[in-house]
């Protein structure tokens, strides 16, 4: 293990099949009113938003809803949120959704009490909070980006062609968050496995950066795997709770800065696609899908070490059949047909984006420095011209 790090994370889980009675002892805690934040509705029609209702009316608490977020969370919906909260003095933010959902909540809670404008302040500048920061707590209906157990609120202003995601600490991390496997089975199919990939990009962020006998690696040598294995099912049975719910454990483990200790990690799949999503407004995971292969083995010839592990570690490569070379691009084969296989999005054409639009996603491309090879912009815009 490299460096010296501190580890917190704050946020209490309920996880299983009754998780969501929890909530009930989780609502003393805070004030009478409470700020419910979700999506396009479908909490409505598959029972959800009922439960949750049910148990806010039981413990008597005043509700100011906040609907209509949507999957990449705009600037303006930050706006309408914040005006909401502060005007009526909420006492908690209670988010029932997916990621962008969370994202959204966190992004408000921190927001709210603001004296300057939020995205100038948190997304541009990269700031940290010194305003009241209103608790948050989330019951999970989508698993994919961890925000359940992380401090990541990702906005997008499609004025800036910009999509942005703000890491804030561990005094913006939720209070505790609600994980029910059974929630997630009314999710579309695209959704399923664009969440999937989501998962499975943030372990690949982390993992492939540094050369040190990490203990990180490790465990998420294992989440990779457990992943895998239960995807392949998912997709075929969707109901299967075994694998859902092991696929939602996975999800928050992937990102709640666990596996990151130790790590330099890397982040430019998602800077990449998250460009890619400020531009089309297209499905997060399905952004990063696209642009994965091409990224990973352009820079797979500076990080031979690691790729060659990956590969027998996680895709069971014969490491004695092949030399290096051929055993870590052999990785990278297994992973594009297991992607193929479970019906990711391989292409960016699928999510709109034209040869016009290169350059302008190539600019608005944040380049990290953590990991193999430090991108510029021409190189960014090669990359994505060989996922169209």
């Amino acid at each position: 293990m490299l460096g010296n790090f501190s580890y917190c994370n704050p946020t209490k889980l309920y996880f299983g099949e009754d998780s969501l009675q929890y909530l009930n002892e989780e609502l003393q805690k805070y004030g009478a009113k409470v700020m419910l934040i979700y999506g396009g509705g479908s909490i409505k029609k598959n029972g959800i938003y009922d439960q949750v209702m049910s148990i806010l009316t039981a413990n008597q608490k005043t509700v100011f809803e906040d609907s209509g977020v949507m999957p990449n969370p705009t600037v303006e919906k930050l706006y309408e949120g914040c005006k909401i909260a502060r005007d009526n003095a909420v006492d908690l933010i209670l988010a029932v959704g997916g990621g962008s959902v969370c994202d959204y909540a966190k992004a408000v809670s921190v927001s709210a009490y603001c004296e300057e404008d939020p995205w100038n302040k948190y997304y541009l500048r990269m700031e940290d909070v010194d305003n009241k920061i209103i608790p948050v707590g989330c019951v999970l209906t989508m698993v994919g980006t961890g925000s359940e157990m992380n401090g990541g609120a990702v906005i997008t202003n499609h004025e800036q062609k910009l999509k942005i995601g703000h890491v804030f600490g561990e005094n913006v991390f939720p209070k505790f968050s609600i994980l029910n496997p059974k929630f997630t089975y009314t999710l579309p199919q695209y959704q399923m496995v664009a969440g999937i990939y989501d998962i499975m990009n943030h372990i690949t962020e982390q993992y492939f950066s540094g050369e040190d006998d990490n203990t990180s690696d490790y465990i998420m040598e294992g989440l990779l795997r457990s992943l895998i294995h239960s995807s392949r099912i998912a997709v075929h049975n969707p109901t299967d709770y075994e694998a859902r719910s092991n696929i939602m454990w996975i999800a928050t483990w992937a990102l709640n800065t666990l596996v990151a200790k130790g790590k330099s990690t890397d982040w430019m799949v998602h800077m990449i696609g998250q460009s890619v999503g400020a531009f089309t407004d297209a499905t997060h995971g399905m952004t990063l899908s696209a642009v994965s292969m091409a990224y990973y083995r352009y820079i797979c010839p500076y990080g031979f070490a690691k790729f060659r592990r990956f590969a027998i570690n996680v895709w069971d490569v014969d490491p004695n059949a092949k030399n290096d070379e051929q055993i870590a691009f052999e990785g990278l084969d297994r992973m594009e047909a297991y992607m193929k296989e479970i019906g990711l999005v391989m292409s960016l054409k699928e999510l709109g984006v034209t040869e016009e639009m290169i350059d302008g996603i190539a600019e608005n491309s944040l380049v990290m420095d953590g990991g193999y090879k430090l991108l510029n912009k021409d190189e960014i815009a090669d990359i994505l011209k060989k996922s169209m």
